[in-house]
């Protein structure tokens, strides 16, 4: 099986660059297992070098050894590094991904590749990364299994005036209790009319404010995080609740179900937004449908009524439709979910029914 760094090599040829500058800090732990920071990689067709500093010297002979090395000391800059270690490849295109750099960083990169020409090589670390592998696949059923655990916690814990930020809070001590490295992103717990906001910021709105919770989390795990979605009624769904509840779960399931490799991104979006639509609430669902999650909580591919593109088997996306009433209420519910040759497999398995999201205390 071709190694990260080789099918990379066959996308620089497909675009006729001689190299590539990684500066991305997830790309370089993504080619090389590097898991510092502050560093880059080289890559050419024949040669791969980690670019870094005196810190990390045993990390790197520890974490990719197999690669070569271009460490400075604090007498130099990176920039500078970056000059020495192209000369010494002896290339003639250097490849940027300018979703990745400054253009300050650019203009520096100029100032020591003068005799190289500059081009733009965007996406490519990215689109290798949206297709997960069996290790990658694995790692995040653990990186879900300890959200959900998590989550079950979080429940059997809930108490009458707990705040927002206390429940947050606890989701870290959670996931970390469970085995996870800690939240993938900074949790969102929202009570009542807080969770009209997508993405809102939790604060002082306690348990007993209003019977609605959201909570959107993920676990860490060996670096690659989940990303759920689990909204709790307490003693009983509030009216608004109970009608709009229902109908964001029709239209997960009808996404989920129209997954597959193949499927137009778009496609899986109206799948869940004609639901929404036709139940009269179109206008209060905001957002995209969902993302890639992997090493960051938001990869490629995107899936939108916008984005160009297929799924793919293998990759892992969310699916996470929501209606959002100003100042009321908000509904979200959102599942990991693998591409597979035949179809999908849905990764997460709290239970999602109206009547599982009540909680008495």
């Amino acid at each position: 099986m071709p190694t990260r760094i080789e099918k990379l090599r066959d996308l620089l040829a497909q675009q006729s660059v001689d190299c590539l500058l990684v500066t991305g800090e997830t790309d370089v732990r993504y080619l090389s297992g590097f898991t510092g920071d502050s560093s880059y990689l080289l890559i050419s067709g024949s040669r791969a070098a980690i670019l870094s500093d005196r810190r990390y010297e045993t990390q790197i002979e520890q974490e990719c050894g197999d690669l070569e090395a271009f460490v400075r000391g604090p007498e130099r800059t990176m920039t500078q590094l970056v000059g020495q270690a192209v000369e010494d490849f002896s290339v003639k295109t250097v490849g940027l991904d300018a979703n990745d750099i400054s253009w300050g960083l650019a203009e520096g990169f100029r100032s020591v590749l003068a005799n190289q020409t500059l081009v733009p090589a965007n996406g490519l670390v990215p689109q290798l990364r949206q297709i997960k592998e069996a290790s990658e696949i694995e790692t995040i059923r653990e990186a879900v299994r300890i959200a959900e655990r998590t989550f079950l916690a979080i429940r059997a814990t809930l108490r009458h005036g707990q705040t927002e930020l206390e429940i947050a809070h606890n989701v870290e001590h959670w996931i970390r209790h469970f085995g996870g490295e800690g939240c993938g992103f900074a949790t969102i717990a929202a009570i009542g009319p807080n969770a009209a906001l997508p993405h809102a910021q939790p604060g002082q709105r306690r348990i007993g404010d209003d019977p609605a919770l959201l909570l959107d989390w993920g676990a860490k795990y060996k670096g690659y995080t989940s990303d759920l979605t689990r909204m709790t009624a307490i003693g009983a769904p509030s009216a608004e609740m109970a009608e709009i509840y229902p109908v964001v779960l029709e239209a997960q399931m009808a996404a989920i179900s129209a997954i597959g490799p193949g499927v137009a991104l778009k496609t899986v979006d109206a799948a869940a937004r004609d639901v929404i639509a036709d139940a009269g609430f179109g206008d209060y669902f905001s957002h995209g449908l969902g993302h890639g999650i992997g090493l960051q909580v938001h990869e490629s591919p995107r899936i939108s009524a916008i984005t160009e593109g297929e799924l793919q088997t293998g990759m892992i996306v969310t699916v996470e439709p929501g209606i959002y009433l100003p100042g009321k209420l908000g509904v979200r519910i959102e599942d990991d979910v693998l591409v597979t040759e035949n179809g999908y497999e849905v990764l997460s398995s709290l239970p999602k029914g109206l009547d599982d999201c009540t909680v008495i205390l």
